[in-house]
């Protein structure tokens, strides 16, 4: 496939389309339901139509093999796509609440209403998914949309502004390409809703950028998500499920484990399975492997071969700054305090830290920001009830990793460093709405009790209102 490179779009361009779309947001067609299934249909359509340019570009990007291209990336956006074209319509009625007593008779209800044009800047670890994900919440919910695709993936950026540019307008679904200045000036305009996938770091730039126009956010962020295995756990399905999760993307997944607390009991037959399911998964050289993928580009790589000097490496090590390859690595008698320890480590590098009771881990986990993901192993529904309730995390799994990502009905999102608001399925649509509370009040009587003069009417409101 021939890769086109990222083609900056101009600042005028881009005042251009917000122009566009704001005016066709006011015409109000993207009200109709009917509007809003055709375009989740078309985008189903195309996609469908253009899978191999799409699995040939995140091989491009991020060397990602067809099976894992397809599960985590084009088959995750049809199971999204799928479940919001079932669930349209039921998402878009008004919901019937409480009236109490005291506005008798009325009935309250609340609307869906969408924001307006929104802002969505995807990273480039999940490069297709995480750019169209969050544009079915912004169609289901009525919102315009213009897309910021990563530069650092520029083949499926490639792929993807040509999908947009061909099949959609750009006064109703557009993409810009460009580099951190046109991040920026994007940022510096008025959106009614910015959806931002990416570090803590930026995250903060983008919610200080979104406050001088007092535009809401969901802030889609990462952190260092811990995984605790404990002496009960099953250790053949731990390992295995810890394997795929860490090594899913070579490790370039904003919910992977960051790092296992380990009971000391179990601390080394962990590892002894977890280095025979690496060679199970890769073999003995996972340079060798076409299911293994790459670093995405050599800052990330030398970023990450730094973290090797942070602790005593008891498996993998291996590097190559040609192919941007790190093999799956173990890490031991790694300090709190270490760059490793202290940063998203978003590679296949795996620090493993031991724990003598619960609550001393319960106690490590506090003591740092809040995880976007929290993941624990066992067989002991004590342990369970106690990591879920003297923990926080954006969301997690027990006995599993990162496949709390794929229920639709499962809101995704952080909370704290990690981030703010919530996608998928009917959260997706809920992200980009706003509720609209209205009450009708019928015309056929009126109660006089709230107008003045009020002499002798406070026993009868007390009655009402204690």
């Amino acid at each position: 496939m021939q890769i086109q490179a990222v083609q900056e779009t101009s600042f005028v361009e881009i005042q251009n389309i917000l122009a566009k779309q704001r005016n066709f947001f006011l015409q109000g067609k993207t009200l109709e339901y009917s509007f809003r299934l055709q375009q989740l249909k078309l985008l189903k359509q195309i996609i469908k139509a253009h899978e191999t340019e799409i699995l040939q570009a995140l091989k491009s990007d991020l060397n990602k093999a067809e099976f894992e291209g397809y599960a985590t990336e084009v088959g995750f956006t049809y199971e999204e796509l799928n479940h919001a074209i079932s669930h349209l319509k039921s998402w878009m009625r008004p919901k019937t609440v409480w009236t109490p007593m005291t506005q008798f008779w009325a009935v309250s209800k609340i609307y869906p209403k969408p924001y307006g044009v929104s802002l969505i800047i995807s990273p480039w670890n999940y490069p297709f998914q995480l750019l169209f994900a969050p544009l079915i919440g912004a169609i289901s919910s009525g919102c315009t949309a213009v897309l910021k695709s990563s530069e650092l993936a520029p083949a499926t950026s490639s792929i993807a502004k040509k999908l947009v540019t061909k099949y959609f307008q750009p006064e109703y679904v557009a993409l810009v390409e460009g580099g951190v200045e046109t991040s920026q000036y994007l940022l510096q305009q008025k959106w009614d809703v910015i959806f931002f996938t990416g570090s803590t770091q930026v995250g903060k730039i983008v919610m200080q950028s979104a406050a001088n126009h007092l535009t809401p956010v969901i802030l889609e962020l990462g952190g260092k998500s811990p995984c605790i295995v404990d002496e009960t756990a099953h250790l053949d399905f731990a390992a295995k499920r810890i394997v795929w999760g860490k090594l899913v993307n070579a490790g370039q997944t904003c919910v992977a484990p960051d790092y296992l607390l380990v009971h000391e009991s179990i601390k080394q037959p962990l590892v002894q399975k977890i280095i025979e399911n690496i060679k199970k998964s890769y073999g003995d050289d996972p340079s060798q492997s076409p299911d293994y993928p790459r670093i995405i580009n050599e800052k990330h790589f030398i970023r990450l071969t730094n973290y090797l000097k942070d602790g005593n490496i008891i498996f993998g090590g291996q590097t190559d700054i040609n192919q941007k390859y790190i093999s799956p690595t173990l890490l031991e008698n790694v300090s709190p305090d270490s760059p490793v320890m202290q940063e998203e480590i978003f590679g296949p590098i795996l620090p493993i830290m031991t724990y003598k009771n619960l609550q001393e881990a319960i106690n490590f986990i506090n003591s740092r920001p809040k995880p976007l993901a929290l993941y624990l192993y066992t067989n002991s529904s004590e342990n369970e009830k106690r990591i879920l309730n003297y923990t926080d995390s954006g969301g997690g799994c027990i006995n599993d990793c990162l496949v709390h990502l794929a229920p639709q009905d499962l809101p995704f999102g952080g909370v704290g460093d990690s981030g703010m608001g919530n996608y998928h399925g009917k959260s997706s649509f809920d992200a980009f709405s706003h509720p609209r509370g209205i009450l009708k009040k019928t015309n056929l009587f009126d109660v006089p009790i709230r107008y003045a003069p009020y002499l002798n009417k406070i026993k009868l409101l007390k009655y009402f209102m204690k």
